[in-house]
């Protein structure tokens, strides 16, 4: 359980950096490969002091693809912070978590119980009720662009979830090492590319705070492979995204004093119950 929890932790604080981000007008691409950049750095270390790890060209190829699908996935949420806002963005990026469970119970077999079903229930209700509590808030550029860029992010962070779960469940755990260093080496490469292509400027901040978020993403990723390896699917992803609203709606309201209404209030209480059905046998 308590890779749930850390789980939970890291994700929050990339949410968090990333509105931070979002406040101070960064460039999104620039903030990701500063974030790979570190990213690699500690997947190497990791790698290196690993005595278990074994290599494989089979990890390699699907780390670079899952490399892409990561830069695809965190631009499709910056895009989608800046032209529907930031909550809205999160809540369609926790909205994902409906391909990972779908996909697990069809390829995988895993069999909700009655005490998940119910939990699944107030998960949806849960994501439902954040829709709502944010609903009506501001939005730049036309509707078009917005639900592009939300259902993109959708797409993107499910699939990607998913991903982790096949290699779980495809190759040795010896050779999670590598793939985390392949992962974040490939996505740092393709970021890049886009800004030596797009001749993206680089602001030294944006660059600093992105190598900062690149700690909780890399063990966010370490974290959510070590419950996947002892842990259910359909019992991770669900908890994983509940508590990520949960503790992202109650440190912004902290930070910036983002107000709660009264929808949002009961999402976080629907939340709460979500967790605890879920994690009953």
């Amino acid at each position: 359980m308590h890779y749930l929890f850390l789980t939970i932790l890291c994700s929050t604080t990339i949410a968090l950096v990333l509105k931070h981000s979002d406040t101070k007008r960064g460039e999104p691409i620039v903030l990701l490969a500063g974030n790979y950049f570190l990213a690699s750095l500690i997947s190497l270390g990791l790698l290196i002091f690993n005595e278990d790890t074994s290599f494989s060209y089979q990890t390699v190829l699907f780390g670079a693809f899952l490399g892409l699908l990561f830069v695809f996935s965190f631009f499709s949420f910056a895009m989608a912070v800046s032209h529907a806002g930031t909550a809205l963005a999160t809540v369609s990026s926790r909205l994902s978590v409906i391909l990972p469970i779908t996909f697990s119970i069809l390829l995988y077999n895993e069999i909700p119980s009655s005490f998940n079903m119910i939990g699944f229930l107030f998960t949806l209700i849960t994501l439902i009720l954040f829709y709502f509590s944010i609903a009506g808030q501001n939005s730049e550029g036309d509707n078009i662009h917005k639900h592009l860029y939300l259902f993109l992010t959708l797409i993107g962070i499910g699939i990607s979830d998913f991903c982790l779960k096949i290699f779980n469940n495809w190759r040795p755990q010896s050779e999670e090492p590598l793939f985390v260093l392949t992962i974040f080496s490939f996505a740092m490469l393709y970021a890049l590319l886009f800004i030596f292509i797009r001749r993206v400027k680089i602001e030294r901040y944006t660059l600093l705070l992105g190598i900062g978020l690149g700690v909780p993403n890399v063990f966010s990723t370490y974290f959510l492979l070590g419950a996947l390896s002892m842990l259910p699917a359909i019992f991770v992803y669900p908890v994983v995204n509940v508590g990520i609203i949960i503790f992202t709606a109650v440190f912004a309201y902290i930070i910036w004093k983002e107000g709660i209404n009264r929808f949002g209030k009961w999402a976080l209480v629907t939340g709460v119950i979500a967790i605890v059905f879920l994690s009953l046998k």
